[in-house]
């Protein structure tokens, strides 16, 4: 039997509560475990509560704060990390989401360029994901992406709503 992780026991819980309507509690829990795991602590913790906490934040700035240091937890963990916790994870599969949030971010910001960047590569990776319900949920945030980009479009995506 694999022993409980505790933190990604916790993070999962501040990711339910913020599901659940109270992103501002969410945002607080998730702050307060990183500050407990620090910037080099496991990969695995980092890399999950960043890529979730950057979702609770409004601001296009702040969540690309968080996603930049969910990508650069992904380059520090390896497939035996991430399967000691779930034997069905790959760190490649991490990647197509990963680059979708930070060109989704990029491009609220304004910076099309880079955001095509970040499409391209989340797009370069998508032959890492099954057709489950998680890889048609990156596919369909790709083409949403790649949409808005069409159109210059800065405005949140219908498909990703505010947190507050």
């Amino acid at each position: 039997m694999t022993a409980v992780d505790e933190t990604m026991s916790a993070i999962n819980d501040a990711v339910t509560l913020g599901r659940h309507g109270d992103p501002a509690a969410a945002r607080e829990q998730l702050t307060t475990l990183w500050d407990t795991i620090g910037a080099n602590g496991d990969p695995l913790h980092r890399v999950s509560l960043a890529h979730f906490l950057a979702d609770l934040h409004e601001h296009a700035a702040d969540a690309l704060t968080w996603d930049i240091r969910a990508l650069d937890a992904a380059e520090a963990l390896t497939d035996d990390r991430a399967q000691a916790h779930h034997a069905g994870l790959s760190v490649r599969g991490f990647y197509p989401s990963l680059h979708l949030n930070l060109a989704d971010n990029y491009r609220r910001l304004g910076a099309f360029d880079t955001a095509r960047r970040h499409l391209d590569a989340a797009r370069a990776r998508l032959d890492v994901l099954e057709e489950d319900g998680y890889g048609l949920g990156v596919r369909a945030g790709i083409a949403n992406v790649e949409a808005a980009l069409a159109e210059y479009s800065t405005e949140r995506l219908p498909t990703h709503p505010s947190p507050s």
